[in-house]
């Protein structure tokens, strides 16, 4: 019979059979285990009995590795730690040492050693070994398919891993912990084992996800609380509430972490108002089983009102006394405000805060350590002690950027604020991060600034930028019904673009990128409208200077079209042709947030037969020669997509030459009602040809004007001066010279605001107010307001065919265009404000939900601009930016008043934002 040595280990298991044996052999902190199976039939009827002696030392002659394994034979003796020829124990430390090096492994399920054979003082042993099965597949059954493919992801249950117990444990407890801190609390996970017969040794895994119901809270009682309502100390736990029918804002669930923050925050409400010493006694959580929900009871100690007494600042040498306490802003007989001095020494909520810490590190001293002391509590009052190290100043040494594998390295130097040699400036470090983030080729949201070599001694510390790469080009293909027939769009933009390496066949992938500037193509028509638009930009023209050049050309064709009934006249058209150039340069006065834009711009117009209620005149041209100025200042946040902090203003001119001064023209005199009503041919009858006064004989081709009429007939004259006879016979040509070239100014005023409510950047909640004010001019009254150029109030604010100069302003509630005169308005204001949450702000889409209130109104002329009198309007809505396709949105909005020329609200409109902007 075949003596056998088995010694067996199961992962997960072999530590509890250890420390049984423990307890009954410990010998020189080694473990043998000596099984001795005589006589098993089953094994081997034929085995001859091996002699073997109990801790004899051995030479090894060979290990024989046997079993259902992948590996190779001489890899697993090799890791088990044995050799050909060394001198083993057996059972000793050798073979025990091997067992556990192997079951570190993870890999194998079963570890039995055998005595094959034993000749004189050499064994040979057998090392049998069952490997632990490889996923092939996993499913999750339970949840739907998305989250179920996302919950796949999370746990990285990939094909090729080993199923042991400690991966099926680590995934049960994963996913149950994940739907807990979700408020499911009753959630259940079974993960089934099962063999591929269609394959190897692999396994396929079910997980079987029951969430079970939402633990939501039912009651929050407390004791305790006289400054404070049970209403505010409840407002105070932002994260967990009482669940109740109709909320959707912030949902009712109970989480342990969070809930442990709001006491934390429930305390710091105290702080706020004096009470230092306030603390909570204790909390409770029960389960209501007849409601499914939980209990919780709070009872609070206030404790007494403290307030501020004298506050002296120790150790500060490069500020004095003055400028400190200006900063800190806390006087002594304040009422104490522990979370109000914890913000003005160090703002952890607000990174660019006014504090003392920052005013520090923005002046070079990154080693600097400010750390509030309460030293004396008299009765109460609660004197400080502000300990001040300064620490040596800190100066930028090596600056890198890493992760941008398409933009060239200069377009993100340019905008760097930290550089080699500089003095550290946090403010400086967070501008930064603000540039890079603003350039749009990034994700904002994974701006990683890693300290390298901080060197207190040296006072140097080197800065990588940490950056990912995004999408930065968009295409827009849409089709949409809108001006009363089928619109279809084709956009090409390419924010990231290289015209350096347009002509380099590598570049082309698929075009040449990295540069930083912008070119965009854009094709747009329908049976009654096409437009072409090609645009470039430039941000830092010559690489040196921040000084942006643009430049575009379009042109735009629209065909006269029946209203009613949809038929269209091709040929009667309206074409216009467009150029412009301009220049946009980024000041350092009064800082550098602000930038100042000038731009020329030429427009031809022509008219062919083309009679409408905006233009007089159907057939000719105008021009438009004009020149635009502006200034804006741009601080917001981060993200452009979803600034959370900052603000943007813009003031600009647009304006033509007054021609009305170089060429006198009565405006007047060419629109009496009886002028140019008769061209003499030479053929009429007339009933004079001289007046009274002495006038002209008339003459061939002249262009006559009724002087008087009497019994007898009319009396002409005739009209010799060129202006008028330019202006021809009809009023519509009259108007054709006046605006022959434009003449006109545009003023433009907008403020847009962002305001952090609460949360982090990834879950602020937002508020964005809006003011604009815009009003076209005109140099000579007489003249009057040109046909283009105009406002046009109301709808999505989607210019979608406008080609008149026209302006679309947004304002939601009404349909499109309706709160302007028919022809457009020449005055209006507006005003707006949006609440806005985050669902995601990845890098794939950048989601957030809005609500919003707008009011706007708009004018044919300044004399009857009232800006109270206004259109009101509030909803709610959704938008989603994906870096290949833009924003997309939509809005639900309610008119509260009535359109202009109705008696009866407008109520709810639907509007569909594509590829608008901010």
């Amino acid at each position: 019979m075949k003596l056998l040595l088995v010694i067996k280990k199961e992962k997960d298991v072999l530590e509890k059979q250890v420390n049984k044996l423990n307890k009954i052999i410990l010998l020189k902190n080694y473990i043998y285990i000596l099984i001795l199976v005589f006589g098993l039939h089953s094994l081997n009827s034929t085995a001859q009995e091996t002699p073997f002696q109990r801790g004899s030392q051995y030479i090894l002659g060979d290990v024989e590795v046997t079993g259902k394994i992948s590996f190779n034979q001489q890899t697993v003796i090799t890791f088990a730690g044995l050799e050909k020829g060394q001198k083993i124990i057996v059972p000793g430390e050798e073979i025990s040492t091997a067992i556990k090096k192997i079951g570190k492994l993870g890999l194998f399920s079963d570890i039995d050693f055998y005595i094959n054979e034993i000749k004189g003082d050499t064994i040979f042993l057998e090392l049998s070994l069952i490997e632990l099965p490889k996923l092939n597949e996993a499913k999750i059954i339970g949840l739907k398919n998305k989250k179920a493919e996302e919950l796949l992801k999370e746990v990285n249950l990939t094909k090729g891993k080993v199923v042991n117990e400690n991966l099926i444990t680590t995934t049960k407890n994963f996913i149950e912990n994940k739907y807990k801190k979700d408020g499911f609390y009753s959630v259940k996970t079974a993960i089934n084992v099962i063999a591929d017969t269609t394959a190897g040794n692999e396994v396929k895994m079910v997980i079987n996800v029951d969430k079970g119901n939402k633990i939501k809270v039912s009651t929050i009682e407390i004791e305790g609380n006289q400054m404070f309502t049970d209403a505010k100390i409840r407002g105070a736990m932002s994260n967990t509430k009482i669940a109740f029918p109709g909320r959707f804002w912030k949902k009712s669930k109970y989480v342990k972490d969070k809930f442990k923050e709001d006491l934390v925050s429930i305390l710091d409400k105290y702080k706020e108002k004096g009470y230092r010493d306030a603390r909570i006694m204790y909390d409770s959580v029960v389960y209501n089983k007849s409601k499914d929900k939980l209990d919780i009871k709070l009872k609070i100690e206030e404790g007494r009102k403290y307030y501020f007494g004298d506050i002296k600042f120790l150790g500060n040498t490069i500020y004095t006394d003055q400028g400190l306490t200006s900063v800190l802003g806390i006087k002594k007989g304040d009422v104490y405000n522990g979370v109000l001095l914890q913000e003005r020494i160090s703002n952890k909520k607000n990174p660019d805060a006014d504090d003392i810490t920052n005013l520090y590190q923005n002046n070079g001293y990154l080693f600097s350590n400010i750390n509030p002391v309460e030293v004396k509590t008299a009765n109460d009052t609660i004197d400080f002690e502000i300990r001040i190290v300064e620490g040596p100043l800190a100066y930028f040494n090596k600056i890198t950027v890493v992760g941008n594998d398409k933009t060239n390295d200069h377009v993100i130097y340019r905008e760097l604020r930290t550089k080699p040699g500089q003095k550290y400036s946090k403010d400086a470090l967070i501008r930064t991060i603000r540039e890079i983030g603003q350039l749009g080729f990034f994700d904002p949201e994974a701006i990683d600034p890693q300290f390298k070599n901080v060197d207190p001694a040296a006072g140097t510390l080197d800065i990588e930028y940490n950056l990912v790469e995004k999408g930065s080009s968009q295409i827009e293909l849409q089709g949409g019904y809108g001006g009363g027939g089928f619109i279809g769009t084709l956009g090409l933009s390419f924010n990231n673009f290289s015209v350096r390496n347009i002509f380099k066949k590598d570049a082309y992938k698929p075009l040449p990128m990295g540069d930083g500037q912008r070119m965009s193509l854009r094709l747009q028509g329908s049976q009654f409208f096409q437009t072409y638009s090609l645009t470039f930009s430039e941000p830092w023209l010559g690489g040196r200077k921040p000084v942006q050049f643009s430049t575009s050309i379009s042109h735009s064709k629209q065909y006269l079209s029946n209203f009613r009934t949809r038929d269209i006249d091709r040929s009667r058209s309206f074409n216009i042709t467009s150029l412009s150039l301009g220049l946009a340069k980024r000041l350092t006065v009064p800082d550098d947030f602000f930038v100042l834009s000038q731009s020329i711009s030429y427009q031809y117009y022509d008219l062919n037969n083309y009679n409408t209620g905006l233009f007089t005149f159907g057939n000719g041209t105008s021009r438009n020669l004009s020149y635009t100025i502006g200034l804006s200042r741009n601080n917001k946040g981060v993200n452009p997509i979803y600034p959370v902090y900052g603000s943007e203003f813009s003031i600009s001119a647009k304006f033509s030459p007054p021609y009305s001064l170089f060429k006198k023209i009565d405006y007047n005199r060419l629109r009496t009602q009886e002028e140019y009503k008769l061209r003499y041919d030479g053929t009429q009858t007339l009933s004079t040809t001289v007046g009274p006064d002495g006038f002209s004989e008339i003459q061939n081709g002249d262009f006559l004007q009724i002087v008087s009429t009497s019994s007898n007939g009319n009396i002409y004259r005739s009209v010799e001066n060129n202006d008028y006879t330019l202006a021809a016979t009809d009023e519509g040509k009259i108007d054709q010279k006046k605006f022959y070239w434009l003449e006109f100014y545009k003023i433009k005023l907008r403020g847009d605001w962002y305001t952090k409510i609460a949360g982090s950047n990834q879950h602020a909640l937002v508020l964005r107010t809006l003011a604009e004010f815009g009003y076209l001019g005109a140099f000579n009254n007489e003249r009057g307001i040109i046909p283009f150029e105009r406002f046009f109030l109301g709808g999505d604010g989607l210019a979608n065919f406008a080609m008149d100069g026209r302006e679309i302003i947004q304002l939601r509630g009404y349909p499109n265009n309706s709160l302007s005169s028919i022809d457009g308005g020449a005055i209006y204001n507006k005003f707006s404000m949006e609440l806005r949450y985050p669902i995601t702000l990845k890098q794939q889409a950048s989601i957030f939900v809005l609500t919003f209130l707008d009011a706007g109104v708009a004018f044919d002329d300044m004399k009857k601009y009232n800006p109270f009198v206004l259109q009101r309007s509030a909803g709610f809505g959704l938008r989603v930016f994906m870096p290949a396709f833009g924003l997309l949105g939509i809005d639900f909005g309610h008119g509260f008043d009535a359109i202009p020329g109705q008696t009866q609200k407008n109520g709810w409109e639907t509007h569909f934002i594509i590829g608008q902007q901010f």
